[in-house]
């Protein structure tokens, strides 16, 4: 069997700008940022279309993942073999300004679309919370499609979201279908499936650079809204079989969980791939360095491997069910 992914694989990031981006990925993260303050999203691991991320380090080193899922993808996948695309999309985000008012549709109604993508649900895992922040997550209890219809047209649309302060360690599980916003002054560490379809539901009133609100896809969002959802609060962490293990979600898009580490400890070896994000302090596996910021993908043919903390590290597990 050619092994020619068998070790912790690390990518080199995509940056997105966004007019309500900054530096922080930079600050707080440690990106190789350029200049300019509208760095908005650093995609770590992506597989969908021309985005592509490219291996950075060992025997694989400049193949992108497109590549290893078409020509490793039994070392790749393990009891997951046959996907035709990595499933997942892994991203930081810096969100100096409020972002506009979102819904994703899922998969049956992606594939409707020209051309067809997956669905996008989602999870968030808030790493920086500036005094006041908010998060927008889903309707007040009871908002129907008329009254959101009606908030619409009178610029009033915050008025039927579902607000809270989020805490930093929180995590919020957003379903396909769920009305949400990020607010300003949050850092978040986002899964999601490897879809790129948002449709813009609202934008707070704002103009773009030359004066024009930017487009806003009304109707296919109303259209794709799960209006029974109601308002969705931050998850409550679970136990699991190891003491250091708290599960954050488990869906049937994926299973995040996060570790809080001050000793070495064993994972993987179950024979499917697992993305690591470090998001408080810094640790290795083997000889790869991983600071704060950083992600890697293991294999299901890298077998078990230890992660050997750097005093208290704090990393998110992500995989598939």
């Amino acid at each position: 069997m050619n092994t020619i992914c068998n070790y912790p694989l690390r990518f080199q990031p995509l940056f997105r700008h966004y007019l309500w981006g900054g530096r922080r990925l930079k600050t707080m993260l440690g990106k190789s940022l350029g200049t300019g303050d509208d760095y908005a999203e650093s995609w770590e691991l992506v597989d969908h279309g021309a985005d592509q991320s490219v291996v950075l380090n060992g025997a694989a080193a400049g193949l992108t993942l497109e590549r290893l899922v078409a020509e490793h993808n039994s070392e790749l996948f393990g009891r997951h073999a046959g996907q035709a695309q990595f499933p997942l999309l892994f991203k930081f985000l810096d969100c100096n300004r409020t972002l506009s008012v979102q819904v994703h549709p899922n998969d049956a109604q992606g594939a409707l679309l020209d051309p067809p993508d997956l669905g996008k649900t989602e999870a968030w895992v808030v790493l920086a919370a500036d005094p006041g922040s908010k998060i927008y997550a889903g309707l007040k209890a009871g908002v129907t499609e008329e009254d959101l219809r009606v908030a619409l047209k009178s610029g009033t649309c915050d008025q039927c979201l579902h607000t809270f302060e989020p805490q930093v360690g929180d995590c919020v599980f957003i379903e396909a279908g769920t009305v949400h916003a990020l607010g300003e002054g949050l850092v978040i560490a986002e899964i999601q499936q490897a879809s790129d379809t948002t449709f813009r539901l609202f934008d707070w009133n704002r103009v773009g650079p030359e004066g024009n609100p930017r487009d806003l896809h009304i109707e296919q969002s109303l259209g794709v809204t799960n209006f029974e959802r109601g308002p969705v609060s931050p998850q409550q962490p679970q136990r699991t079989d190891q003491p250091v293990r708290k599960r954050l979600v488990t869906c049937d898009k994926f299973v995040l969980d996060r570790h809080t580490l001050e000793v070495s400890q064993s994972i993987c070896g179950d024979n499917r791939f697992h993305l690591l994000a470090v998001i408080e302090g810094s640790l290795s596996i083997g000889s790869e360095k991983l600071p704060l910021g950083a992600t890697c993908l293991l294999p299901a043919a890298a077998g078990e491997v230890e992660l050997v903390p750097q005093g208290r590290a704090v990393v998110l597990d992500i995989y598939l069910p």
